[in-house]
Order: structure tokens, then sequence, then C-alpha cells
């Protein structure tokens, strides 16, 4: 088992709506982690994007009934926030050193390690979706499998570069002001659902928005950071072993990024999965959209178990779906572009004791 050489130490974990937070010491400022279900089964560990948590990337998905019955019926999963991104973190302070990419990517070990996990499925959004892909290179043993949604792959183009630049000094300057979280609504969500002067934003920007709010201004600055000095990992993809989905809206500012990504990882991508009239993040907009893509997934994988509990949403794919027709991709809003598939998928635990 690799060791990442961090200190380790941890609070006695919190009831955190509905699920236990651990606040976890690393060798580069502490994380939060936030614990879903049954630590006896397979391990899922999800990444958020920038000054988002698991609560404001992945509610939607975990909570709309049919993909948190495949995923929770499936997993235990385990929400990492970035750094001085949980509810009512503190402020970790301008004058402490930020992080690298390398070392929140070496803070997932360190969680892996505390709680024993062997080797988990991965789920990122974004900048998250690229601290787990260079996880899954890096400690290639302790991924089976990665969900990508919009990823990230090569160092920031020169548009990303300037916005980053606009952020920095706003959060430093003025903290988490409007025109901050306007940048960021625009990245994360399509125009269909943020708005206009005819039309009202949806709930779901709302409360992004509010959740914005939360956030504290120095501690988004610094995951910034890590994420504006991020190098390229495009030639290190052809070292990634283990199979990989990728979830992207077609208004995305990432829609080419996921293209290319899924263009260099060639046979170990399962599908691409465009989703139509969606932004960046499809885990909140479109969450129905993933649904029968993640379970042909992790069918692949073995890991997947339908659900027979008679008060549990049906599954899809399961005996008493009735009418095929529903199963068709444009009869839910995607657009399923097939990459080559491995004739057999690697062989991995998901859990480890």
């Amino acid at each position: 088992m690799p060791d990442s050489g961090h200190s380790i130490s941890v609070t006695l974990p919190s009831i955190h709506f509905g699920g236990k937070e651990h606040i976890i010491r690393t060798g580069c400022g502490s994380v939060s982690v936030t614990v879903y279900g049954d630590q006896q089964k397979p391990a899922l560990i999800t990444y958020p994007d920038l000054a988002l948590n698991h609560m404001s990337c992945f509610q939607r998905l975990f909570g709309s009934p049919e993909p948190a019955s495949l995923l929770l019926h499936n997993f235990c999963v385990y929400h990492i926030s970035p750094p001085g991104h949980e509810l009512g973190a503190k402020s970790i302070g301008i004058d402490n050193p930020v992080p690298s990419i390398e070392d929140l990517c070496d803070q997932i070990l360190v969680v892996l390690n505390y709680f024993r996990l062997g080797s988990v499925m991965c789920m990122g959004a974004m900048a998250g979706a690229y601290i787990l892909t260079l996880f899954s290179i890096k400690y290639s043993e302790r991924a089976i499998g990665l969900i990508l949604i919009s990823p990230l792959c090569r160092p920031p183009s020169w548009n990303e570069w300037f916005y980053n630049k606009i952020s920095y000094n706003l959060l430093y300057y003025n903290g988490m002001r409007d025109l901050v979280k306007e940048l960021l609504i625009h990245i994360y969500f399509s125009k269909e659902v943020c708005g206009n002067v005819d039309v009202p934003e949806s709930d779901m920007v709302v409360a992004c928005r509010k959740l914005l709010d939360e956030r504290d201004s120095v501690n988004v600055w610094r995951y910034l950071q890590a994420i504006d000095r991020r190098p390229g990992i495009t030639e290190k993809l052809k070292s990634l072993e283990c199979k990989t989905i990728i979830f992207v809206g077609d208004s995305s500012p990432f829609y080419d990024e996921a293209l290319h990504m899924t263009e260099k990882l060639g046979e170990t991508c399962s599908n691409l999965i465009e989703v139509h009239a969606c932004g960046s993040m499809v885990t909140q907009e479109q969450p129905h959209a993933m649904l029968i893509p993640l379970e042909y997934f992790l069918k692949g994988f073995g890991l997947y178990r339908p659900c027979r509990y008679s008060n549990s949403p049906r599954s899809p794919l399961g005996p008493s779906c009735i009418d095929p027709e529903l199963l068709y991709p444009e009869k839910m809003g995607l657009k399923l572009r097939p990459i080559k598939l491995r004739a057999s998928p690697p062989q991995h635990r998901a859990h480890e004791s």
C-alpha cells in the first residue's frame, strides 16, 4: 500500500445531512470527508469543482430517487471536499502555503488509507475530475474506474487563464462578490437554467448562488491557485489503466476538453456522453441523463446490483422495464459516442478491509 508520508489524525465523526463528517489532517492541511452508506460496500469517492462541495456539486444526483438508488445501493459514498470548502469551514488564511495539485492528489491517498480502503470508484467534476484523473494515474492500483463530469486534462487555455486572473483579484481584494459568482454560475450551468430578462433562473441556480455565499473567499482563492497552476496530463493519459466514462454538457466551456480527453484515452474510455442543453455540472442540471450510462458502466465491473426492494425506484435495466424504446439515447436527450471497448475489463477489488 503506497504511503504518502503524511501524518493522520481525525476528529470524532459528526452527523452531516444524513452522513458522517470526518475531518482528516494531512501533511498539507485538513480535509473534510462525509460518508454515506454501509462501509462494508465497495467505495465510491467524489471530488467537486472550484467553490463547490458535495452539497452544491452532487446533491441532485444523489438526491434524485433513481440515481440515488443505483449509487447508494451499490456503494458506500465518501464525499471529499477541497480544503476549506466543507459547510461551515473557517478561513484557512492567505499566509498558509497554497497546496499544489499534487498535494491535493496525495490527500486523497491519505483519506483512503485512513478508511482502510483498497481500490475505489472515483467520480469528479471539472477541477475535481482533473484531480481524480491524476490520482488514478499516480496510484493506479487504488482506482478501479473513473466517472468524469466535464473533465480537464490540459493546462489552462488563454481564456481560462484570463478569467482566473480576474477571479484571483476579485477574490483577494473584494471577496465572494456578485461578479465572481456570476462567472462561476455561467461555468457550471447552461443558459437554459441561468435565466434572462424574460425567464427567471431555475431553483437549482438560486440554491447554488446561496451556497456560494457561504464559501470563504480565501479558501476559494487557494483552490483556484492550485488548479490554475495545473500541468497538462495529456501524455500521462496513455498510462491510465482504469476504465473511464465521461459526461459533458454540450454548452459546457470544457466541451472541447472532454472531446480531447476522450480521444487521448482511446480504449480505456467506455463512452463519451454528451448531454443536450446542459452546462458543465451534469450532476446538478440533468442527473437523470447519467442513470442508464452509469448502470451499463458499473455492470462492466461487476459492481451493479439491481435493487429488489418493493419501495425502491425501478432500474431501467431491470426486468420490470416495459418499454425498451425508453432506453434509446435520443429519448433521454443524449448523444452517445461509443469508444472501442476492451475485450474484458480488468478485475480489481473495490474494497479491501
